[in-house]
């Protein structure tokens, strides 16, 4: 297993979930952790991203404000919406964040690792 994501559960809207991400394996060598979810019917989506060189984070706009992704691949999650219901899914890649034209891994294509998701509820 080179990923294992844990910290789901059911909270209500305005609560706060943190997930983990623990790596073993080749997935240690990646340069940047990142997280994605998938709401049922809907495709996997970008979270958060973070350089595991330098730190530097890359968040969607959807979460900007309420989600902290950190180094060690902890993903803090503030003010929750119903609407962050999902299976959230820690993965890593290979890919660099940029020095030159702002790029950060943001697509599930960039990411050569995953873990096997973790259902996050937020009831209204």
């Amino acid at each position: 297993v080179q990923l294992q994501a844990s910290g789901g559960g059911l909270v209500q809207a305005g609560g706060s979930l943190r997930l983990s991400c623990a790596a073993s394996g080749r997935a240690l060598d990646s340069h940047t952790m990142g997280w994605f979810r998938q709401a049922p019917g809907q495709e996997r989506e970008f979270v958060a991203a973070i350089s595991r060189s330098d730190g530097r984070t890359y968040y969607a706009d959807t979460v900007k404000g309420r989600f902290t992704i950190w180094r060690d691949n902890v993903l803090q999650m503030n003010s929750l919406k119903p609407e962050d219901t999902a299976v959230y899914y820690c993965a890593a890649s290979t890919w660099k964040f940029s020095s030159y034209d702002g790029f950060a891994p943001s697509s599930m294509y960039d990411y050569n690792y995953w873990g096997q998701g973790t259902q996050v509820t937020v009831s209204s």
